[in-house]
């Protein structure tokens, strides 16, 4: 048994290398659903046939706990997922909450009722899909009251990143900051709403200015899920290596993902 790490293309990556440092001894199985990336641009009953197929290839593999390091699928298939579809004795997680738990100033896993916080205004960079899903906003709404929230849909971003044209993503990075801004000039905080993102941090950061706090998913998601493990001890992985799985043409994604994490990647066919 190992834990599944989904994604619709390479973003996950950020995310399954942030709980491998973090919790070294566990294996993981990663399915990128390479031919049909990206999701962003999806309907969201597309998003969501797409998700439940490879969260089941996922349980195929022996994993009963997938993480859907996806913010695309985790905005508009996770609910609907969770309310009718998964088994009882499987788990699916997003990564919505744990980057809330961490804006708010919240314990994991602390559902108690939305009160203030010491943020007031924050900036959403996503994907079209999560944009229009409105599922930040109202897992936000669960937690905190009174903050304002603008979000700025990233189109053309994850395709830039995903081909490795680093020129474009920065300046495409730097084009939806000026058009939040325009509508946002002071956030206090700023969320990269999507797992591809944090590869573009710095940029974002730059473009933002020093007084904005910016959330990256990665490092908070692999803390999350820590102290779910550490709560849930039976979901833990056991006794299987760490693999990668994609959709896609394995030979042209391990080139991609070895680009996109720096180090020597090899992925197999679903």
């Amino acid at each position: 048994m190992a834990i599944g790490v989904f994604d619709s293309g390479l973003g996950g990556l950020t995310v399954l290398d942030a709980v491998s440092k973090r919790l070294p001894d566990t294996p993981l199985i990663y399915l990128g659903d390479n031919a049909h990336t990206p999701y962003g641009v999806r309907e969201a009953d597309d998003i969501y046939d797409l998700t439940t197929k490879g969260v089941e290839r996922l349980w195929q593999e022996g994993c009963d706990l997938v993480i859907l390091a996806c913010n695309t699928a985790s905005a508009a298939a996770l609910r609907r997922m969770q309310e009718s579809w998964v088994p009882r004795d499987k788990r699916v997680l997003g990564v919505f909450v744990p980057l809330i738990e961490a804006l708010t100033e919240r314990q994991w896993g602390d559902n108690s009722p939305p009160r203030e916080v010491a943020v007031n205004s924050v900036a959403l960079f996503a994907t079209p899909a999560t944009v229009r899903s409105r599922a930040f906003q109202r897992e936000l709404s669960f937690r905190a009251v009174g903050v304002d929230v603008e979000a700025q849909a990233c189109g053309g971003l994850v395709d830039a990143i995903e081909e490795g044209d680093m020129i474009l993503a920065e300046a495409l990075v730097r084009s939806h900051v000026d058009a939040l801004k325009r509508k946002m000039p002071e956030p206090d905080a700023a969320i990269l709403g999507c797992t591809h993102y944090p590869l573009m941090e710095d940029v974002f950061r730059d473009a933002l200015g020093p007084d904005v706090s910016v959330y990256s998913q990665p490092s908070v998601v692999a803390e999350s899920l820590a102290d779910y493990l550490a709560r849930h001890p039976e979901m833990a992985g056991k006794g299987a290596e760490t693999k990668f799985l994609t959709t896609g043409d394995p030979r042209k994604v391990s080139g991609q993902a070895t680009t996109f994490l720096r180090r020597r990647i090899a992925f197999e066919a679903a």
